[in-house]
Formats: structure tokens, sequence, C-alpha cells
């Protein structure tokens, strides 16, 4: 009997999300608009405090109209992992800044905020944490940093939908929280981001930039992009939205069970202060964690994989020789094993006899 696959990531459509795509289709208003504004409202409601809230086409969009919008620019360094995926460092650069690559602690693989310490110049103008795998980043030590130094805190946050830090909801540290909506993450909208700001004037700026720089039709204040989200994006989005919790819950209940029963491997640990979403549950093998992850694909049936394996600061779009030893080994050694709420009782005790299995064999 073949065993049916177990997919790395998954995510999950169904009739309420296909019903809401048709409602905005018969209504013929497919570009930005109530759906879009209603979309905005809830997320605002209910992952971000309360914050403005500002929808556009995509995470790199979120980031990249993030710092523009807190004035970062030519001349500035902003502060980023290179153990993360490029379009951090990505928007820093479009924006016209230079990234600054600081490395990692290594248990939750954020931001160490001794290494970001150490990064500081006088042409520093922002730190931009990303709330790895799900879980939170150091925000205390980081913000304390920020305010020592004046410096923005722009949080990414494309992974980490509802994750907290000490009761607190991720992107609401920062002056800019940026959230993603791909097919992949937590929650998705088929594509889209949101930026999160508790400043009227920078949402306003927002606003104007993710829409050529008007909000008034042919009334152009600034130059700015086309990088609205469309009503139909923003209706699957708000479907989704009233689902996350629950899918969090299933990803916390599968994460549980996976680091009572897992044996042979180093699993993942949550700080003290967070209460982690889990989009990534990341072990480390020491030894061929590329062999690792072909065996569990070839001789179980099950997916994973390896964020990131290559540093951002090595990628031939930068093309750094630095030194980053905590980000160098985390590149050679995580594996994410499927956590998605598709997984249930019976994939999680085929993976914890796959990976002990695998992990026994000594690959």
């Amino acid at each position: 009997m073949t065993l049916p696959f177990i997919s790395a990531a998954q995510p999950s459509i169904g009739v309420d999300e296909r019903r809401a795509v048709d409602t905005v289709l018969a209504s013929g208003k497919l570009a930005q608009g109530p759906e879009v504004a209603a979309f905005e409202s809830e997320f605002s409601d209910r992952l971000s405090d309360g914050r403005y809230a500002i929808a556009v086409n995509s995470g790199t969009s979120a980031l990249h109209l993030g710092l523009l919008a807190s004035g970062v620019g030519p001349g500035d360094e902003v502060i980023v992992p290179s153990f993360t995926f490029a379009a951090t460092a990505n928007a820093v650069r479009l924006a016209g800044a230079t990234p600054v690559f600081a490395d990692i602690e290594p248990e939750h693989y954020c931001l160490d905020p001794l290494s970001v310490e150490a990064a500081i110049t006088p042409r520093t103008a922002a730190i931009l944490p990303v709330h790895l795998y799900g879980h939170p980043a150091q925000m205390s030590r980081l913000g304390a940093l920020a305010k020592q130094h004046r410096l923005a805190v722009i949080e990414d946050a494309a992974q980490a939908h509802g994750a907290q830090w000490n009761g607190r909801f991720v992107g609401t540290f920062g002056d800019i929280g940026a959230f993603s909506f791909y097919p992949t993450k937590n929650m998705t909208a088929g594509e889209g981001g949101m930026i999160t700001t508790n400043k009227s004037g920078v949402a306003r700026t927002l606003r104007l930039l993710r829409n050529q720089g008007m909000e008034t039709r042919y009334a152009n204040e600034i130059v700015g992009f086309n990088v609205r989200m469309t009503d139909l994006h923003a209706a699957i989005g708000r479907v989704q939205l009233t689902k996350v919790a629950d899918w969090t819950d299933r990803r916390r209940a599968n994460a549980d069970y996976l680091c009572k029963n897992l044996r042979g491997v180093v699993p993942p640990r949550v700080a003290p202060e967070a209460d982690a979403v889990w989009h990534q549950f990341t072990i480390r093998i020491e030894d061929d964690r590329d062999g690792f992850a072909a065996a569990l694909a070839t001789e179980h049936a099950i997916g994973s994989g390896a964020y990131y394996p290559t540093p951002v600061h090595r990628l031939p779009s930068f093309g750094l020789d630095l030194d980053l030893p905590h980000t160098e080994r985390a590149s050679r050694e995580v594996l994410s094993l499927p956590i998605h709420p598709g997984v249930g009782p019976d994939a999680l005790e085929r993976i914890v006899t796959a990976v002990e299995h695998v992990a026994g064999a000594g690959r």
C-alpha cells in the first residue's frame, strides 16, 4: 500500500473562500474597494490592537513601503538578519538603503540583540527584526536598543500572524509591522500583504504610496506605486481571518505532540516571553540534513523544507563574506517538518516514526 504524501505546507481553501470570491466577481467591482477596507478594519481589530492597517499586494511591498514611509532611503543602513527569506533584505535595497546583516540567536533563529548592537553605526536608521517561523524576535531588548539610538523599528511579521511577545501582538512594537498572505502562510489571501502602524501621518503616506500617490482619483500628491490589493484577495483574507485562530490552535497542538514524542533530533524551543504561532516546526540535523530530508520523502512519503539553505548575505544578489556563525550553522542544519492544520493524528504518528527511523539509521 502506497502511503499518502504528507506535504510540508498546505493552504486551507474551502467553500467559504470560494463563495466570497464569487460574490466579488458577481459585483463587478474587482479592484481595491469595500472588501479591502473591511479586511483592513478586521485585521486591525483582531491582530493589531486597533492600529492602522493598510493592505497591499504582497509582504515584500509591505516591507518596502513601510521603510519608505518611515523615511529610510539612500545613505541609510538597516540592520537585518541574514537567516531569512531574501525579501527582507531586498526591501531595504529597493528603498535605496543598505542592509547590514547581523547574526541570530541559536535557539529561536531571530536577531541576536548583541549582534545588532555591535552593528549600529552613525548611518543606522532602522532595525528590521524577522519573527521567523512564527516565533517572535526579542522585542524587549531590540526595542530598548532602538530607543537608545533613536532608530526606527520595522517588524517583518510575514510568518507570525497572531504571535505575541509578553502578551502583545507582533507588528505592534515598532513603527511598522509587515505581514504576508502568501499561500503557505498561516493565513492567506491568495497573495497580498498588510502594513500596520500607530501613526496617522505614516498611514496616510502608505495609502498614497500604494496607489500611484493619490487618495483622490487624478489628484496625485506624490510619486507612488501600484501595489494595491484587489477585492478578490481581500475577500479570501476576510474569510481566513475568521479561521486563523483555530488553525493556530491546531498548529500549537501539533507542535506540542512533536516536541513530546520526537527522538533523535533537536526540537525547536519557545522563549518564556513568547507565544509562537508555529508557522514552521524546525528541527536541527547536525549531519547530512539534505540526506535526512531525502530519506523522509523517498522512504516515508513525508515532505520537509530547509528554510533557509543559503544565508542572504551569501546569495549572488548580495555576495558578502561575513562572520555570522549562528546563521551559517542554522543554514546547514535546519529542517522544517509538516505542522500545518491539515496534519492530523495519524500523520503526526507517521512523522514521529519516520524521524526516529531516519535518525536511527544515521543519516
